[in-house]
């Protein structure tokens, strides 16, 4: 089973690729839904972060997204904090997927995970794919899709590792600056080269 992490700042076209690996056969496990499964009300994950943000971070039971966000995405203690509370979960969990893959019979499993290089230490991935683009673009993609402001997406991506930090753990960096379609031409193209066939 060939393990790929793949990764990419925020609005560089990680989705579009994460989809297309998904629509050539890959089991994608996306850790961003694993990072919100893992503060669903009621989670041990979310008792947590209520202790350590108090009542803040939390709404009638449930994460407060917004209000976490403006504290983490502006204090880099904060988020750190976060971090050290969700991704073990997220990571216990990404495990499971992996081993369900196995007994699926998956032949290839893509791991969507935003902050992979975030994260640190060493990944066991077979592969590390990360998505580049331009950092002016994705501000201008996400003023104009996530009706972020100027501000909002700056600290975003001010608040990540840089394109040069992911691209030194890569084994492969795909171009995320063009049209969707382009980008899908690159994946197809990686998959076609590490993939064998039938897989």
């Amino acid at each position: 089973m060939l393990r790929i992490g793949l990764t990419g700042g925020i609005a560089a076209g990680k989705s579009t690729a994460s989809a297309r690996f998904a629509e050539l056969g890959a089991v994608v496990v996306d850790h961003d839904q694993l990072a919100r499964r893992a503060v669903e009300p009621g989670s041990a994950g979310l008792v947590e972060i209520a202790r350590a943000f108090g009542d803040r971070a939390v709404k009638d039971g449930a994460l407060d997204r917004p209000a976490l966000a403006a504290i983490v995405f502006r204090d880099p203690a904060a988020r750190r904090q976060l971090d050290a509370i969700v991704h073990p979960y997220v990571f216990a969990m990404a495990r499971a997927a992996d081993r369900q893959a196995r007994l699926d019979g998956a032949h290839v499993v893509v791991h969507d995970i935003p902050l992979l290089a975030e994260a640190g230490g060493d990944h066991d991935y077979d592969l590390v794919v990360t998505i580049a683009a331009d950092a002016e673009l994705r501000v201008e993609r996400m003023v104009a899709t996530r009706g972020m402001t100027r501000a909002d997406a700056l600290a975003r991506i001010s608040s990540q590792a840089t394109d040069e930090v992911r691209a030194a753990m890569a084994d492969v960096v795909l171009d995320g600056s063009g049209e969707a379609e382009a980008l899908r031409q690159q994946v197809d193209e990686f998959w076609a080269l590490h993939v064998p066939a039938g897989g």
